[in-house]
C-alpha cells in the first residue's frame, strides 16, 4: 500500500474540477491499492473529501480515479466505494447504489446487485483477495485539495445516519481486514472479533493489558471520522507517545449511572429533547446509542436502625421522599431506548455491576469485543477488579458518550504494580487496599492507569481485587486494573454466569492476547514505572481521621489518636487543648445513664460496595459478632449501628438456611450481627455517602453542648470531614470485622493488643484476639455458604422491582411534561438560549473572587450530597414552596432541580473559605461592600450587578466524587474560571464541559506566594477565535492592583477547546446533531 501525497493527487486527477472553492479546509483520504495476486485487475486509487465546518467533520463527497478501465477493476472499485460510503454515511445500501450506478464506468450488473458487506467486504472482497488497510487521513489546505477526480457525489445524508456513529459492533471499521472468526471447540463459531495478533505488530506484545483495551476499541470503532488510523497508531506506539501526552478518543461499550448522578443526566437528556425541538429538529434523536444501566442506590437513608423492621421502614421512607424522582426515572426507562433502570432496593451500583451487569466480553450481532464502561460515579473503577476497563467520568461527559461522542482523553501512563507472597493470618482485603492506597498516593498516579500483576495475583480473589480497584479514586489513578485470568473465570462461575458464557470469555480473550495465564511464560510488558508489594508485609490498619490515604497501623491507633487530638486543626489534627482531652461527659440516653468522650464511637456502619461485595470480610464480621455474642459482649445502645450490603446475595449467605445437597446449614451469622445491633437496614450506599440519618437527640446534644470529637467507623471508601455526619468529626475507614470490633469497644481510643474490648458475661476481660477469626475459619464458612444459585436467584428478579416501584404512574411521552411546581425535577436553564452557532471563547473581565481556598477542596465541599439545613439558601427556597423541613431530603436527592442545587453550591458546613479569616461555613465576603453573605446570595448579587467571578484554590481542587454538579453549580453562580495549583482529573474535565475555565498556577506559585488576598479584580483575556488558542498554553492573569501572573490553561485537548468554543460539551453535541441532519 502506497499513500499518495497532495502532488500525486493533483497529477493523477482527471475530469472536471468541481470541488466547491468555498470550502476553507478539507480532509483528504487517499488510498492506492495494489492487487496482491498481481493479475489483470491492476491498481486503482480512491479519495474521499470531507468539509471542515469548524464544528466537526462532515463527509461531503467521494471522488475516484483509475489507472485501469477493465470491467473487473470497475466491479472491485464499486464494491470498495459502497463499503466506504456505508462506513462514512451508515446509510441504506439501495440509496448508495443508486448514486454509484450513475458513474459511466461502474454500471456492471454484478456491482449493482452484490450485497453490501461493510468493512469486511471493503478490505477483503473475497476469501482469496485481501486488501491492505487505508493510510491515515491528512489535513490539507483547499488549494491542495483542488483538481478533483471524476466521480459521483453523495448529495444527501439520510436523517438516521447519525445513529451509526456510536460504537461499531457490526464490522464497519476501517480495520475490517483483521476481523477474524472465533471458532467453538465443538464446531461453529462464537462470532467474529477484531484480532490484535492479526495486526502483526510486535509492539502490541509489549503493551500493558489495560492499553490493549484502548487499542481494541480504537480498531473496532475506527471510521476515519471520529476515530482515525492515526489514533490507532498512537495507541500501538504507546511506549513513545504516552510521555508526549498524546490525545486519543475512546468509545466505551456502555455507560453506568447511579440515581444521584443519573437523575440530572436524564433531566439533561429530557431538556435536550426540548432544545432539539426548539431548533426545529426531531427530539427523538436525543437517545442513548449504547447500553446505559442506571442503578438506584443513593437514596436510601439509615433512618431506622437496630430493628428487624428497619429494611421495610427505610424503604418506605425512601419511596415517600423520592416518589417524584423515581417516577421520573421510570419515565426515562420507557422514553429512551437502550436504558435499563435497576429499581431501588436491589443493591449498590458497583456491586450490581460486578455481580450482574459486567459482561467481560460482549457479543453484539456476532461481533465480540471486551466490556468497557464509563460511569458517573468515581468508584466505577471497582469493575476493573474483574478485568473490565472502567472508570468514572462527569455526568455531562457520560451524556455526550451516550449520544455517540467519543470521550477525549490523554493516552495515560501505566504504573505496573507487582504483587508477591500472600496475606498473613488475620489480615483482610481492606487492610491491603488501605496499604496500597497509601503507597500509590505517595508514588503519584493521578491521571494514570495502575496495572497489577505478579505471582501474588493467584492469592487474590476477584472480590479482593475489586476492593483494591474500587479505591482507585482515593489513590488518584484513573484505573486500578486486574487483567482477566483463571481466578476471574472462577468468579464469573461463582456469581452465576453460565458455563457457555465463561468459555466464550476465555476463548475470546486468549485469542486476542488479553488473557493472563500465570502458568505460562509471560511476555515482558513495558510500564511507565514499577512498584512492588509483598502481601506478607501488609498489617491490620485503618485510615483516618479525615482522609482515606492517611493509613494508621492498628497497633499504632491509640498513639495516633492522641496525636490527632493535640495537633493543630488540619487533616491529622483537631487542636484540642491538653487539659480537655480526657474529659468524660455523662448524659441521659432515653432515661438511662450514658457517657461520651473524645473518640467515642457514635456511628458504626458495615456499608459500601467497597467491602460488602467481599464475602470473606462480610463473613469475617459475622464470625466476630458470633464470638462476641458467645462471650456475652454487647454494643452500647447509643451507638448507631447498621448493615447495608450491596446486593441481596450477601443476605442469602449470611442468613441461616439449609443447603440440601450437603444437608447442612449455611452461615447463620446474621442473627449474631442482629444481636449486636447490625440489623439489615437497606440495600444501598447509606452511611458511605453521608446518608447516615440523624443521630439520637440525646447523643447529638451531648456532642454539641460539650464540643466532643465523636468518631464514626465504617467500611466505606471516603471519610472527608463532614461527609459521614455533620456532628462527627473523626471518621475511620476499616474492614467490616474491625467495624464490629470498634463498636464493641465503643471508642477509637484503644490499643487492641493491650487493652480489653470489654467484659464477658463471666466478668472476665475479653481481648481483640479472643473474637478475631482466623483466615482458615473464614475460608471454611465461605466455601460452604457462598453459592452460584444465590447470585442467580438474586439477579433473576432484579429488574422486576417491588410493588411500590411497579405502582408508580408515569406519562407515556417522548418529551417530559415538566411540572413548574416540582421541587425535585426542574427544566434546567442550560439549553434555554442555545443558538445554532457557537458563542466562541469568552474572556473574563474585572472579576471578583467569590471564594479563596486552600488544598484538598473536594466535590463534597463544592456540592454536598447530605442534609439541607433549614436556614440555608436551599432550605429557604424549599420552605417558600411549602416543603416542610422533615421532607427536605438531601442535596443528592434533589440534583434534578437546578434551583436547589445552585443554592447548595459551596454549601458544605465544613468548608473553609480564606476570605472569612478562619471562620468555617458556607459563607463568603461580598468584596464591594464587605458584607458576609451565604455564597449563593453573594454570587447572585455579583450577577445582578453584571460582575464576573472566579475561584482561587490550592492543590487537588475537586477531588472526591465525580460530581457534575460541582461544575454545574459554579457555572450557574456565574463563576467564569477556577485558578488552582492542581485539579482532580474528573472535575477539571467537568469544568471544561460546563464552559468554566480551569487554570493552574505555575509550579512553585500559588495565591499566597503571589500575594493575592482575594480582594482584587481579575482579568483573563483569551482570543475571541478558538483557532488562536492552544491546549495547555500560558495565559496571563492581570489584577487591578497592578499584579500579573501567568497560568497554564488546563483545557488539555483540541476536542475540549471545541467544547469550550460551544459553551460546553452538551451544547457541542446538540449543535452537531442538528448540523448532521442539515448535512
Amino acid at each position: 500500500m502506497n499513500s499518495l501525497n497532495a502532488g500525486d493527487a493533483r497529477a493523477g486527477a482527471q475530469g472536471e474540477e468541481d470541488v466547491d472553492a468555498r470550502w476553507p479546509t478539507v480532509i483528504v483520504d487517499m488510498w492506492h491499492y495494489e492487487d496482491p495476486q498481481g493479475d489483470s485487475h491492476g491498481p486503482y486509487s480512491m479519495v474521499s473529501l470531507q468539509r471542515w465546518s469548524g464544528n466537526g467533520f462532515f463527509a461531503e463527497d467521494f471522488r475516484v480515479w483509475r489507472t485501469d478501465e477493465t470491467k473487473e477493476q470497475a466491479i472491485l472499485l464499486t464494491d470498495a466505494m459502497l463499503s466506504l460510503a456505508a462506513t462514512m454515511y451508515r446509510a441504506a445500501a439501495s440509496t448508495l447504489r443508486h448514486c454509484l450506478r450513475r458513474l459511466p464506468c461502474l454500471t456492471s450488473s454484478a456491482a449493482a446487485t452484490r450485497p453490501l458487506a461493510g468493512a469486511a467486504r471493503f478490505f477483503a472482497t473475497s476469501s482469496e483477495r485481501r486488501l491492505p488497510a487505508p493510510a491515515s487521513s491528512r489535513l490539507l489546505g483547499a488549494a491542495a485539495a483542488r483538481g478533483s477526480c471524476s466521480g459521483a457525489a453523495v448529495t444527501e445524508r439520510p436523517a438516521s445516519a447519525w445513529r451509526g456513529l456510536a460504537t461499531m459492533a457490526d464490522g464497519s471499521s476501517r480495520f475490517g481486514h483483521v476481523l477474524t472468526s472465533l471458532p467453538k471447540p465443538g464446531g461453529g463459531e462464537y462470532g467474529k472479533y477484531y484480532s490484535l495478533p492479526a495486526l502483526n505488530d510486535p509492539r502490541i506484545e509489549r503493551l500493558p493489558y489495560s492499553i490493549r483495551y484502548l487499542l481494541e476499541s480504537a480498531i473496532r470503532n475506527c471510521d476515519g471520522f471520529q476515530i482515525t488510523e492515526k489514533d490507532v497508531e498512537n495507541i500501538i506506539d504507546w511506549e513513545n507517545t504516552a510521555p508526549k501526552l498524546v490525545e486519543i478518543p475512546f468509545k466505551p461499550a456502555r455507560v453506568l449511572l447511579q440515581d444521584f448522578t443519573g437523575v440530572p443526566a436524564v433531566v439533561d437528556l429530557a431538556s435536550m429533547r426540548d432544545a432539539m425541538a426548539r431548533l426545529g429538529d426531531d427530539p427523538g434523536k436525543i437517545d442513548p446509542l449504547i447500553p446505559v444501566d442506571l442503578v438506584i442506590d443513593h437514596s436510601v437513608q439509615a433512618d431506622v436502625v437496630r430493628s428487624e423492621n428497619a429494611l421495610q421502614a427505610n424503604m418506605q421512607r425512601e419511596f415517600d421522599r423520592n416518589k417524584e424522582r423515581f417516577a421520573f426515572l421510570r419515565w426515562g426507562s420507557m422514553a429512551f431506548n437502550n436504558m435499563l433502570i435497576v429499581p431501588p432496593g436491589s443493591g449498590i451500583v458497583h456491586q450490581v455491576n460486578l455481580e450482574y451487569l459486567g459482561r467481560v466480553v460482549f457479543n453484539t450481532d456476532g461481533i465480540l469485543y471486551p466490556d468497557s464502561v464509563l460511569g458517573t460515579d468515581s468508584h466505577t473503577t471497582m469493575i476493573d477488579g474483574m478485568g473490565v476497563a472502567g472508570w468514572g467520568v462527569g455526568g455531562i461527559e457520560a451524556e455526550a458518550t451516550m449520544l455517540g461522542q467519543p470521550m477525549s482523553m490523554v493516552l495515560p501512563s501505566v504504573v505496573g504494580f507487582k504483587l508477591s507472597g500472600k496475606l498473613r493470618d488475620g489480615v483482610t482485603a481492606t487492610d491491603l487496599v488501605l496499604t496500597v492506597t497509601q503507597i500509590l498516593r505517595k508514588h503519584g498516579v493521578v491521571g494514570k492507569f495502575v496495572e497489577f500483576y505478579g505471582e501474588g495475583m493467584s492469592e487474590l480473589a476477584v472480590a479482593n481485587r475489586a476492593t483494591i480497584a474500587n479505591m482507585s479514586p482515593e489513590y488518584g489513578a484513573t484505573m486500578g486494573f486486574f487483567p482477566v485470568d483463571h481466578v476471574t473465570l472462577e468468579y464469573l462461575k461463582l456469581t452465576g454466569r453460565s458455563d457457555e458464557k465463561v468459555e466464550m470469555v476465555e476463548a475470546y480473550l486468549r485469542a486476542n492476547n488479553m488473557f493472563v495465564d500465570y502458568n505460562e511464560t509471560q511476555t515482558e510488558r513495558v510500564y511507565s514505572s514499577c512498584l512492588e508489594l509483598d502481601l506478607a508485609d501488609v498489617e491490620p490498619c485503618v485510615s483516618g481521621p479525615k482522609r482515606p490515604h492517611d493509613r494508621v497501623a492498628l497497633k499504632d491507633m491509640k498513639e495516633d489518636w492522641h496525636a490527632c487530638l493535640s495537633n493543630k486543626v488540619g487533616f491529622k489534627g483537631f487542636g484540642v487543648p491538653k487539659e480537655q482531652q480526657d474529659k468524660v461527659v455523662k448524659f441521659s440516653f432515653h432515661g438511662k445513664p450514658a457517657e461520651i468522650s473524645h473518640g467515642s464511637v457514635v456511628i458504626a456502619a458495615i456499608t459500601s460496595c467497597t467491602n460488602t461485595s467481599n464475602p470473606s470480610v462480610m463473613l469475617g464480621a459475622g464470625l466476630v459478632a458470633k464470638k462476641a455474642c458467645e462471650l456475652g459482649l454487647e454494643v452500647n445502645p447509643w451507638i448507631k449501628t447498621s448493615l447495608a450490603p450491596g446486593s441481596g446475595a450477601v443476605t442469602k449467605y449470611l442468613q441461616k438456611r439449609k443447603r440440601p445437597d450437603l444437608c447442612r446449614k449455611i452461615s447463620g451469622l446474621q442473627k449474631y450481627l442482629d444481636n449486636l445491633g447490625f440489623n439489615l437496614i437497606g440495600y444501598g450506599c447509606t452511611t458511605c455517602i453521608g446518608n447516615s440519618g440523624e443521630l439520637d437527640e440525646d447523643v447529638a446534644k451531648a456532642i454539641t453542648d460539650n464540643d466532643i470529637i465523636a468518631a464514626a467507623v465504617l467500611s466505606g471508601n471516603r471519610n472527608f470531614e463532614g461527609r459521614i455526619h455533620a456532628l462527627v468529626r473523626a471518621n475511620y475507614l476499616a474492614s467490616p470485622p474491625l467495624v464490629v470490633a470498634y463498636a464493641l469497644a465503643g471508642t477509637v481510643d484503644i490499643d487492641f493488643e493491650k487493652e480489653p474490648i470489654g467484659k464477658g458475661r463471666d466478668g472476665k476481660d475479653v481481648y481483640f484476639k479472643d473474637i478475631w477469626p482466623s483466615n482458615e475459619e473464614i475460608a471454611e464458612v465461605e466455601q460452604s455458604s457462598v453459592l452460584p444459585d444465590m447470585f442467580r436467584i438474586t439477579y433473576e428478579a432484579i429488574t422486576q422491582g417491588n410493588p411500590m416501584w411497579n405502582q408508580l404512574s408515569v406519562p407515556k411521552a417522548k418529551r417530559f411534561p415538566w411540572d413548574p411546581n416540582s421541587t425535585y425535577i426542574h427544566d434546567p436553564p442550560f439549553f434555554k438560549d442555545i443558538t445554532p452557532t457557537p458563542p466562541g471563547p469568552r474572556s473574563v473581565e474585572n472579576a471578583y473572587c467569590l471564594l479563596k481556598f486552600g488544598d484538598s477542596i473536594t466535590t463534597d465541599h463544592i456540592s454536598p450530597a447530605g442534609s439541607i439545613p433549614r436556614d440555608s439558601p436551599a432550605g429557604r427556597y424549599l420552605l417558600e414552596r411549602g416543603v416542610q423541613p422533615k421532607d427536605f431530603n438531601s442535596y443528592g436527592s434533589r440534583r434534578g432541580n437546578d434551583e436547589v442545587m445552585a443554592r447548595g453550591t459551596f454549601a458544605n458546613i465544613r468548608i473553609v473559605n480564606r476570605l472569612l479569616n478562619g471562620e468555617v461555613g458556607p459563607k463568603t465576603v461580598h468584596v464591594p461592600t464587605g458584607e458576609k453573605l451565604f455564597v449563593f446570595d453573594a454570587a447572585m448579587r455579583y450577577k445582578a450587578d453584571g460582575y464576573h467571578t472566579i475561584v482561587l484554590a490550592g492543590e487537588e481542587y475537586g477531588s472526591g466524587s465525580s460530581r457534575d454538579w460541582a461544575a454545574k453549580g459554579p457555572m450557574l453562580l456565574g463563576v467564569k474560571a477556577v485558578i488552582a495549583k492542581s485539579f482532580e482529573r474528573i472535575h477539571r474535565s467537568n469544568l471544561v464541559g460546563m464552559g468554566v475555565i480551569p487554570l493552574c498556577f505555575k509550579p512553585g506559585e500559588d495565591a499566597d506566594s503571589l500575594g493575592l488576598t482575594g480582594h482584587e479584580r481579575f482579568t483573563i483575556r483569551l482570543p475571541s477565535n478558538v483557532s488562536e488558542i492552544q491546549p495547555g498554553q500560558d495565559v496571563e492573569v492581570v489584577t487591578d492592583s497592578g499584579k500579573s501572573f501567568t497560568c497554564k490553561l488546563r483545557i488539555d485537548t483540541l476536542v475540549e477547546l471545541a467544547y469550550f468554543d460551544h459553551g460546553g460539551i452538551l451544547h457541542y453535541v446538540l449543535r452537531n446533531l442538528v448540523k448532521q441532519q442539515q448535512q
